[in-house]
């Protein structure tokens, strides 16, 4: 019986290792804009310090971290924020705690449903961010939504990435390129 159950765990684990996208599959997949967005609400890398390598005058780079995602601290209006890295979002998504530390307030009345997620409706806050820098690129003047609850972690998306010439996925690295 333990043979048996000790077999079929093998074969799951082989078959979601055969499946699981890297290398060239996975910046083709980001090249397409198919990298999927995922969260977990214990997720431990989401305390530690983002890497991130700034080569002067033509990018930035961030290390694929542990758990397959890439995490970067910006500043928004000069406040620093951890965020998740997410090609696939359309905009920036603030969690309540970190709109409230860059200083966005907002009232209960304010919160209405603003996408549908895979969870269902997701409801929040349209705001505009006067700055987000990261590695020595800037943005200003940007839409964000602060998410007051259910959102671990931000989310860096298109509304940022969007304004950066190239952003590309090579190997477990992420690039930002002028």
């Amino acid at each position: 019986m333990l043979g048996k159950t000790l077999l079929a765990v093998g074969m799951i684990f082989l078959a979601v290792l055969a499946f699981t996208p890297r290398g060239e599959e996975l910046d083709a997949l980001a090249a397409a804009g198919d990298v999927p967005s995922q969260q977990t609400s214990q997720n431990p890398w989401a305390t530690q310090s983002a890497n991130v390598t700034t080569y002067d005058g033509w990018g930035t780079s961030l290390p694929r971290q542990g758990d397959g995602h890439f995490y970067a601290d910006a500043y928004v209006n000069d406040v620093s924020t951890r965020f998740m890295v997410d090609t696939g979002a359309s905009t920036i998504a603030l969690t309540g705690e970190d709109a409230e530390a860059i200083g966005l307030y907002w009232s209960d009345e304010d919160v209405q449903p603003v996408a549908r997620g895979a969870s269902g409706t997701v409801y929040g806050v349209h705001v505009t961010l006067e700055q987000v820098e990261l590695g020595g690129f800037e943005a200003r003047g940007l839409s964000a939504i602060v998410v007051p609850e259910g959102l671990d972690i931000s989310l860096l998306g298109q509304s940022f990435l969007g304004t950066i010439e190239n952003v590309h996925i090579r190997g477990d690295e992420m690039v930002l390129e002028r």
